[in-house]
């Protein structure tokens, strides 16, 4: 039976199917599989960008540390506003010409950045690109949360299987260019990364928009009765939502696993183990490796709100372990350290793949369906708030404490999922339908 071009069966399973043949025919049907292929590309890009920004940075712009973490630092803070800043346009506006204007705004800025020499002409440049990077990744999920509908969960798994898949690819492009280690190959490297815009953002012209949500208003006297006089209807406003905002902000620690792959890790391997500085690169093979595998029957795992709320709890377990595993790693040799530090990377990746579908499920499901795309773009500004907030408490307080503060996080993390559960279970209550009452059953007659 062949599938219409705006969205898949949703009562279709496909658990038994092998990644490639799901990527072929993806929840939402053509939208979706040419979406797949505008964020693989878009995510190549990201890699390249990845590997190859600090040095760029560094050798050919000539900017101290002290200035690219400032750089940094600041992007950083400006995406944090990409995620709302979307979510309320796409309230008023369709997603697929905003995503195509994300893709070509940092085009603009990219090219910015190859003609710009000096720190305070960077500073707004990059500020601009990471703001539009946040705000393209809202849009993503705005167009996957409307073209996928129900199955969004199932789309969502194969999202991050293609994005860490073109990820992978535009770091090992990376390696090549930064093995040549010249100012003309980091500069091809970040010319790489625009150009990805350039296709990301065809890729997605050639869609069709996703079906935008409408509120309809039915007048005393039916739905037709004064037409075109009716008041605008008031939407619902995350920012005045004590219940959703309660969620996004317990949300923040909720994605810790991002940090303490990235910076916990290997700083902690670094600096108080004595397990080999070549283990590095593996935390990060062992992470895209199980993302790319495991992301879809650890979804299907976590799909509808029962699933989600319980994979939250496993995300805080997981963490907890991820964090006595670090702790533990400073006790014993070389081979003890190696071993566990490697357990620990396989456990958060675990937590990671759970999160990663439970955060965006429970983000739609506890926004007002008439108010959908300003309630996500709140929620986005967790991942966004974490990857600035998070590296610094890791170094300035988690590690400083040594093993003790680990297991500390650990627990905090883990008690705040108990509340996170709890939290969103009690919001499904009130948000759900009212039961439909019995019909009376009509008396035999005698």
């Amino acid at each position: 039976m062949r599938r219409g071009k705006g969205g898949g069966e949703p009562g279709t399973s496909k658990g038994g199917q092998g990644l490639l043949a799901q990527l072929r025919n993806p929840p939402g049907g053509r939208n979706a599989r040419i979406m797949l292929l505008a964020l693989a590309v878009d995510r190549t890009g990201s890699g390249l960008w990845a590997a190859s920004s600090v040095l760029y940075l560094t050798f050919v712009t000539h900017l101290s540390a002290q200035q690219i973490g400032v750089l940094l630092g600041v992007a950083g803070v400006a995406g944090i506003a990409g995620s709302p800043l979307a979510g309320r346009l796409a309230g008023r506006f369709p997603v697929r010409p905003l995503l195509i204007g994300c893709h070509l705004l940092r085009l603009v800025t990219l090219v910015l950045v190859l003609v710009c020499g000096g720190f305070d002409a960077l500073l707004p440049v990059v500020a601009v690109t990471y703001l539009g990077d946040r705000a393209a990744k809202t849009l993503e999920m705005l167009f996957a949360t409307r073209t996928a509908g129900e199955r969004r969960a199932a789309y969502q798994a194969l999202s991050r299987s293609a994005a860490n898949a073109g990820y992978a690819v535009g770091a090992g492009i990376a390696a090549i260019g930064l093995a040549v280690g010249t100012s003309d190959a980091y500069r091809a490297l970040i010319l790489g990364n625009a150009l990805s815009f350039v296709v990301a953002a065809a890729l997605v012209w050639r869609t069709e928009g996703p079906r935008e949500a409408t509120v309809e208003v039915a007048g005393p006297d039916g739905p037709a009765a004064g037409a075109g006089k009716q008041p605008p209807v008031r939407r619902a406003n995350p920012w005045r939502d004590r219940g959703y905002l309660t969620f996004v902000l317990l949300d923040i620690p909720m994605n810790l696993d991002d940090s303490i792959l990235n910076v916990g890790l290997p700083l902690w391997l670094v600096n108080r183990t004595s397990a080999p500085h070549a283990l590095v690169p593996a935390f990060l093979i062992i992470n895209t490796v199980m993302v790319v595998v495991l992301q879809i029957s650890v979804s299907a795992r976590a799909e509808g709100p029962r699933r989600a709320t319980r994979a939250v709890l496993l995300y805080g377990a997981m963490v907890f372990v991820c964090c006595a595993f670090l702790a533990a790693a400073t006790r014993g040799g070389t081979w003890v350290a190696t071993a566990v530090l490697l357990a620990a990377a396989l456990v958060v990746t675990l937590a990671e793949l759970m999160r990663s579908v439970s955060s965006w499920e429970l983000a739609v499901l506890l926004a007002p369906q008439d108010a959908r795309a300003e309630y996500l773009g709140v929620a986005g500004m967790s991942q966004s708030i974490q990857k600035s907030a998070g590296p610094p408490l890791l170094t300035g307080a988690v590690m400083a404490a040594g093993p003790a503060g680990w297991l500390v996080l650990g627990a905090v993390v883990a008690g705040l999922s108990v509340l996170q559960r709890r939290a969103c279970t009690r919001r499904l209550r009130t948000l759900a339908p009212p039961p439909a009452p019995k019909r009376a059953t009509p008396a035999p007659v005698s």
